[in-house]
This record gives C-alpha cells, structure tokens and sequence, in this order.
C-alpha cells in the first residue's frame, strides 16, 4: 500500500486534493516501542498524523513526574501540537509510542494552511479538538474525584481500548509514573487486584485481561 493509500485508509473523509497535498509535503516514520515523537520543551517542527499503531501523551513536571493525558491512535491527529506549531511555542507536553508505529510527520506551516483551504480538513481539526477536550476532561475527574485503586483500573482499560493489548510490558515505576504516584502504592494496588483475581504480575509484566471480560 502506497502513501496516498494509508492516507486515504486512515483518513476516509479527506478530500482527494487534500489527500495529494499530504502525499506531497509528508515523510512516513517509523517508530519502535518507547521512542520519543515530540519531547516536552521542544519546538514542534512537524504535525503528526497516525498511520498504525498508538502514542502515549504525557505531561511532565517540573520534577520529572509524568502524568498521562490520553491516547493517539491509527487515523488520529494530535491538536495539542498543532496549536504548539500555529502559536510557535514550545511543547508542553511528550508524546512517545506505546507500541510500535507508523505516523505521518508534516511540516509545521501546513496544517494552519489546510484549515482555511479544505474543509475536510478544517472538520478534522475541530473533531480532534473537542475529542481531546473530553479526554483531558477525563483525566482531570480521575484526578479530582477518583480513588487511586479506580484510576489504576481505568489506566489498563484505556490501554485495552487503545492498544488492544491487555499485558503491560514494564515495571511498577512505569506504571506509577504514568499515574503520578508512587511504586509502592502502585504494588500495594497491584498486590490487591492479584489477591481478587483480576491481575496477574510477573516481573516486569501485568496481564489485565480479567479486568477487560468483567
């Protein structure tokens, strides 16, 4: 499958012009599991657009605690960069593959450009807008009003929904930091989800499947 078609795929509502002008400016990447897009601090150079597989979105302190805000998977776009790109700010956030992927980079310039010239595209933006707005709504409830041992659930469900994997391949620390809390409530939490059936832990490994079929 050429370019133009995994746009084509993974972008069904694109206007065809709009599709040739992404084959045109755009450069295919290939990410392997852990390798950073976008890192917290940078100047965005290009707009990403996901092909296959799924990105981890985080935010990081100042003291080098992570928080995750969402997702961003196959036929996604990422509008917390874009509007870094059209303000030329530096990013606030990190963006790193959960899994191994394929993303459609754009140079910055582009997108902002599209918006006035393809309404396809223009729709796409303010979907992707008001998506992110709800997860980061999310994500801030959890925070707010949810007990750890329910957020440390709803972590794997949405990785389930994601990624479709229901193992989480790293260690408690990992886990942990995408939480903002500690290792040692994180295994305490774990140790309690093991007690009641619901995890299995292995060194290095959670498998949360029992979770998924409740």
């Amino acid at each position: 499958m050429n370019k133009s078609e995994l746009i084509m795929t993974n972008f069904p509502s694109l206007e065809k012009a709009l599709v040739d002008e992404i084959d045109k400016e755009s450069v295919i990447k290939e990410l392997i599991t852990g390798n950073e897009l976008i890192g917290d601090g940078d100047y965005i150079k290009t707009f990403p657009m996901v092909l296959k597989g799924s990105l981890r979105v985080m935010r990081i302190s100042d003291d080098g605690d992570e928080l995750l805000l969402y997702y961003l998977n196959q036929g996604e776009i990422c509008s917390m960069s874009l509007s870094c790109c059209m303000m030329l700010q530096k990013s606030k956030i990190c963006m790193i593959a959960e899994e191994d992927s394929l993303v459609l980079v754009i140079p910055v310039q582009k997108p902002e450009k599209w918006i006035s010239e393809f309404s396809s595209w223009k729709e796409l933006m303010m979907n992707s807008y008001r998506q992110r707005y709800d997860q980061l709504l999310e994500t801030v409830d959890s925070i707010a009003f949810m007990e750890l041992d329910n957020r440390l659930i709803r972590f794997f469900e949405e990785r389930y929904a994601s990624t479709g994997q229901s193992v989480f391949k790293g260690t408690h620390q990992n886990i942990a930091f995408q939480l903002n809390t500690s290792r040692e409530v994180v295994s305490r939490l774990l140790k309690n989800l093991e007690k009641n059936g619901l995890v299995i832990t292995e060194r290095n490994s959670v498998d949360y499947s029992k979770l998924i079929v409740r």
